[in-house]
């Protein structure tokens, strides 16, 4: 039996030739052919030998079109998300402006909004800075007040700023009482091992007063500095008894001065006495309140942030089925 052999390339050659003259010919009937009868011709080739041809550009199509959605997906994922990050310091500027327009319209026009900014220095952290000065009003031993109590009080005024302390300073001091004036005491700074331990104590309260813990502590007027009412903070627990005459409570503070940015500052000299009517006492929260509601937000932004992940998650998915169809 004889061997098989290859076939020459001549005879490779002959039939590519021969099938390009084949295709040239019917290319040139076919222009001759009616218009209905090139669409019929065309029609059947589309649907015969083309046909896996466009199925791959359609394929193409729309992995490039898919590929773009993603694209302008991500590119509003992504604007969203600077969005939902400004936002919320944005929502905290203006619920504080808001409480502090609010604040201004109950305390009325003896004192003025004004602006906190803190030095930043080493020793002055129990200090600030605020953009109003004498030219506005403002004077020595002016307090300084915001929407949830005494912020401090001006130590030095300049023409168009001023300087103060707020109460984690060593040398703040209050004449405080209690809300139903069944006690008085002063309220005077304890530093912790930590600035976030620092707190307040109630000096000189009588021996056989009993304070349940919670109870709001507000400046009592005495002393000429701090008009009546301001809140201060709530009793938080006896700090010492001393040979049964007198006790000491701890307060747990209002303000929380590293957070304050815009505040009111008393202006003029012809503060109030009485300023009780700015802070009713059913809109002071207990700190149990606060720590729900900033709990209850927080679980909000976590919500809100666990969807975004989603979101991103599935455009990712989809990206990669781009892709890989493409």
């Amino acid at each position: 039996m004889p061997a098989l052999r290859a076939e020459p390339e001549a005879t490779g050659g002959r039939r590519s030739v021969v099938l390009a003259v084949a295709f040239f010919v019917v290319a040139v009937v076919t222009s001759y052919l009616p218009g209905p009868n090139q669409q019929q011709i065309a029609s059947a080739i589309r649907t015969t030998a083309l046909r896996p041809f466009i199925t791959i550009q359609r394929s193409l199509v729309a992995a490039r079109l898919r590929a773009a959605d993603v694209d302008v997906l991500r590119a509003r994922l992504d604007s969203l998300v600077g969005v939902l990050s400004t936002m919320g310091a944005l929502e905290d500027e203006n619920r504080t402006l808001r409480s502090v327009l609010s604040l201004k319209r109950r305390i009325g026009p003896d004192f003025r909004p004004a602006e906190l900014l803190r030095p930043g220095t080493p020793g002055s952290e129990s200090m600030f800075i605020l953009d109003l000065g004498a030219s506005d009003g403002v004077r020595e031993s002016a307090p300084v007040v915001d929407r949830e109590g005494l912020v401090g009080v001006i130590r030095e005024v300049r023409s168009h700023t001023s300087v103060g302390i707020d109460w984690t300073h060593p040398d703040f001091r209050a004449s405080g009482m209690l809300a139903d004036g069944t006690a008085y005491g002063m309220v005077e700074n304890r530093h912790g091992a930590f600035r976030e331990e620092d707190r307040l104590l109630l000096n000189g309260v009588a021996y056989h007063a009993t304070i349940p813990d919670g109870t709001p502590v507000l400046t009592s007027g005495l002393g000429g500095v701090f008009p009546r009412g301001i809140p201060i903070g709530r009793i938080d627990g006896v700090a010492e008894a001393e040979a049964q005459w007198r006790k000491s409570y701890w307060v747990a503070p209002m303000v929380q001065p590293g957070s304050v940015t815009h505040v009111l500052v008393a202006v003029g000299e012809s503060v109030p006495d009485d300023v009780s009517d700015a802070w009713p006492l059913d809109s002071l929260l207990t700190r149990e309140q606060i720590l729900r509601q900033e709990r209850a937000r927080a679980d909000s932004l976590r919500t809100l942030a666990d969807s975004v992940r989603v979101l991103q998650n599935l455009l990712d998915q989809a990206r990669a089925r781009g892709e890989g169809g493409t």
